[in-house]
């Protein structure tokens, strides 16, 4: 029996579950999502230097230059790209709200991280699945996919797939560039993993719920933000 599920409850879903993985996969410490990593890298650098400088600030941040780099590709900036922003920026405050509740959590022993790191995995395609299917603007690195796809008339599973193994490529040549400041973090075996079924787990989590739920607008503000 499929089930209403409300597009905007999906996108404030979303959010949570998308920064409590990406807290998770960083306290597991077997490298970042390929999709944050580059923001993850920047946070690591530049907190060095400032200390107030957050995981959550250098992610809208970094995301605020990827909102540009849409807008070169697609010829012409949308309002939707700013509302995007303001859901990077939602999201952000979001992961340093959960990075601070896991500071608390037990986190030694291989058994633990590779829980912590499997579950992270798995939320986060969840929380991009949702987005996925709501109007509202999702964060940039979801809208850069879901732009493309659309555009082009791409798989949204496959564009998914290539524009992770490309972030993955970014952050590593950054790894490497912060190796000369003393600093290689971020990128490791666990990054080129999620590089690899990241694309191919959304996939699944979409089907999942397209075969269980329909979304539904609860407010009549589709028009006003697509």
């Amino acid at each position: 029996m499929r089930r209403t599920f409300y597009t905007e409850a999906a996108y404030a879903i979303g959010i949570i579950t998308l920064a409590l993985g990406t807290a998770l996969m960083e306290k597991a410490d077997f490298g970042m999502s390929m999709v944050v990593a580059p923001a993850y890298l920047i946070y690591q650098k530049l907190s060095e230097y400032i200390s107030w400088f957050t995981f959550g600030m250098a992610e809208y941040c970094f995301q605020a230059f990827l909102i540009i780099v849409l807008a070169l590709v697609m010829h012409g900036f949308r309002g939707k790209y700013l509302f995007s922003f303001i859901t990077a920026f939602i999201y952000g405050n979001t992961l340093d709200i959960m990075m601070k509740a896991l500071s608390i959590a037990p986190g030694d022993g291989m058994l633990m991280r590779t829980a912590y790191y499997l579950l992270g995995l798995v939320i986060c395609a969840i929380g991009v699945s949702l987005l996925f299917n709501t109007y509202i603007p999702p964060e940039a690195y979801e809208l850069f996919v879901k732009e493309l796809s659309s555009r082009f008339g791409w798989d949204i599973s496959r564009t998914k797939t290539i524009y992770d193994c490309c972030s993955c490529m970014i952050a590593v040549a950054m790894s490497f560039l912060f190796i000369g400041f003393g600093r290689f973090e971020g990128v490791k075996a666990g990054t080129v993993f999620c590089a690899l079924v990241n694309g191919w787990t959304i996939g699944q989590c979409s089907r999942w719920l397209g075969n269980h739920f329909d979304f539904v607008d609860a407010l009549d503000l589709r028009k006003r933000l697509e």
